[in-house]
Parts: C-alpha cells; structure tokens; sequence
C-alpha cells in the first residue's frame, strides 16, 4: 500500500467558470489556470501520482503544453487514472478538503463524489469530498483564491 499527499491553490478572477470535481458551480467568481483549474481535480492527481512515484501535475500535463489550455481537468483525471493501471496500482480511498469561503460547497458535494468515481471508474464510496472555510482569513477567506487538500491510498 502507498499513500499520496496532494494540495492546489488557485487565484479567484472574474470572466471566468468555477469548476470544482468537474462540476460547475454558480459563482460570480472563477479559478484562473491554463486548464479549468479545477483545485480540486488538481489535488487529487498529485495525490494519485505521488502516491505512485510518477511524479506530479506539472510533470505528467505541463502548463507549457499548449494541448492543455483549457483543458477540462477530469479528464487530465481519466489519463492518471490510465498511468496508475499502468504501473499496476489500483485506487483503494481518496479523501479530499476544499478550501473556500464562498460560495458555499455543500449542495455540490455528492455530483463532485460521483464525477470523481466514475471518472476514476472506482465506487463512489472511495470517494469523500469535504469543504471548509477559513474563517474569513488568508488568501481563502479573503476570496483571493480557493485551495484543495487529498490524500489516497493505492495498492498493487
């Protein structure tokens, strides 16, 4: 068995979708990144690959790479999922924290859960998406920008 670690923190602009586990959410406010920047998608596939010594996100999906603008994260998801198979590893848990202090998150978390397991084609009770405020402090809590915690077990 192995465990992953992976975080992401991304910057609140206007003009921009919020998406997070691959689900839209209204919101004034979206992530600036050259993907979707989904924080949440991000931190689980460092998790995933760190885990599986594969390195990270920007090794595996440069934000050089021109193929990745604007590329919709789950399925940068889907292809880690793919390099896991690959060498063998098999997903036992995810377990996940957003960071936001708005809007709030908790309407959204079962479509997150669900978007997460079938894209990583695990069941859903593998699969635990939190969120939490900072209480209105640091870059969170002053919606300067929003961040994601997960953490995963893999075994071969």
């Amino acid at each position: 068995m192995r465990i992953g670690l992976g975080y992401d923190a991304h910057r609140l602009i206007e003009g921009r979708d919020l998406m997070l586990g691959g689900v839209k959410i209204p919101f004034h406010l979206g992530l600036l990144g050259h993907s979707d920047a989904d924080v949440l998608i991000h931190a689980i596939i460092d998790a995933l690959l760190g885990a599986a010594k594969l390195g990270d996100i920007g090794r595996n999906f440069p934000d050089t790479d021109e193929k990745y603008r604007g590329i919709v994260s789950t399925l940068l998801l889907r292809e880690t999922a793919q390099l896991l198979a690959s060498a063998g590893y098999r997903i036992v848990n995810i377990d996940t924290t957003i960071v936001s202090q708005n809007p709030k998150l908790a309407p959204y978390l079962p479509e997150m859960e669900k978007n997460v397991s079938h894209t990583l084609g695990v069941d859903a009770d593998c699969i635990n998406i939190k969120a939490t405020t900072e209480e209105g402090m640091g870059f969170t809590g002053s919606e300067e920008g929003m961040a994601a915690y997960a953490v995963c077990l893999i075994t071969r």
